[in-house]
């Protein structure tokens, strides 16, 4: 579990950081600065799985800064870190899980049990286009604004599709699918790719300022990984560094989202053949069978086949 510990004159608070802990000016806010340097609701720390926490900025006029920078887009936390909103100072502390051992047998079966589960997973990976140019256009409370929405509206559509936010990094999302039913999978990892592809261009109406519509690129795989990596429960394995390279497989084919064969051959095959092609992907010695779509032909696969 994750606290912050602050001071405000002569007393020292401790908060528990829950799923949500929200940090402002306004009274409705968890924990009340009363400091016209910090917005009325200036910041967001949000808990991923069972131990993951971020910062978020929720586009305040003065900023938050992690061990003193200024974030931009939503920073993981680690123990010990230092942030400053306005005039004060929390510190963020996470404690391990202490394991209990108690004799030699105890200890083997506690390793078993604690060990990394190895299942197949869909995983999904989604980029911001030409983000780290739009940093340099855009003014940093207007990306703050933006990045803390995206992460909000993203988080949403993974989990109300039964998927789950394995981690952020700054502009691009990891998520996973790991019931048995990998058809599904495959299928709810489309539907999310679609509607985070929806909800990012719709950002630009909420921010007329960006220089033009915002647009992403989705890698998306099947195949056995490693579930439960340490106290943030990640996955790791070729299956996740693939739907990486996938992902930035996007660029260079010119279009939305780049399949693995592992996922697209649980469509009918009506729906990938005419789309299917072989690309280099960095890291692997063999070209990979991809299907390529664009976001109206994935939207048009949707329509027609139906999620069980």
């Amino acid at each position: 579990m994750g606290t912050l510990s602050y001071s405000v004159g002569d007393k020292e608070h401790k908060v528990l950081c829950n799923s949500v802990l929200t940090i402002g000016r306004d009274k409705s806010n968890d924990v009340v600065l009363s400091d016209l340097m910090v917005s009325r609701n200036h910041a967001v720390i949000r808990r991923l799985g069972d131990g993951e926490y971020y910062l978020i900025d929720s586009g305040s006029s003065n900023g938050s800064r992690l061990n003193d920078q200024r974030v931009a887009a939503p920073t993981r936390l680690s123990d010990g870190d230092t942030i400053c909103i306005g005039r004060t100072c929390f510190v963020f502390k996470q404690d391990a899980t202490p394991r209990q051992y108690i004799d030699s047998l105890s200890f083997q079966e506690t390793i078993i049990l604690d060990s990394p589960e190895i299942k197949d997973i869909t995983i999904l990976v989604a980029d911001i286009r030409g983000f780290t140019s739009l940093s340099e256009q855009v003014p940093i409370q207007t990306l703050t604004k933006m990045m803390s929405k995206w992460f909000h509206d993203v988080s949403n559509v993974i989990y109300k599709n039964d998927g789950a936010v394995d981690k952020f990094i700054g502009d691009c999302v990891f998520a996973r699918w790991e019931a048995e039913q990998v058809p599904r999978n495959v299928l709810k990892a489309m539907k999310t790719a679609w509607l985070i592809g929806a909800l990012t261009e719709r950002l630009s109406a909420h921010f007329p300022e960006l220089p033009g519509k915002l647009r992403i690129g989705v890698g998306i795989n099947t195949g056995k990984a490693s579930v439960g990596i340490g106290a943030d429960n990640t996955a790791l394995g070729d299956a996740v560094n693939t739907a990486f390279r996938l992902e930035s497989a996007t660029k260079a084919i010119g279009t939305d989202v780049v399949m693995s064969a592992s996922s697209y051959k649980h469509l009918p095959e009506q729906f990938w053949k005419d789309n299917e092609r072989r690309v280099r992907l960095r890291g692997k010695k063999e070209p990979m069978r991809v299907c390529a779509l664009s976001f109206p032909q994935l939207e048009a696969v949707l329509q027609s086949v139906r999620i069980a």
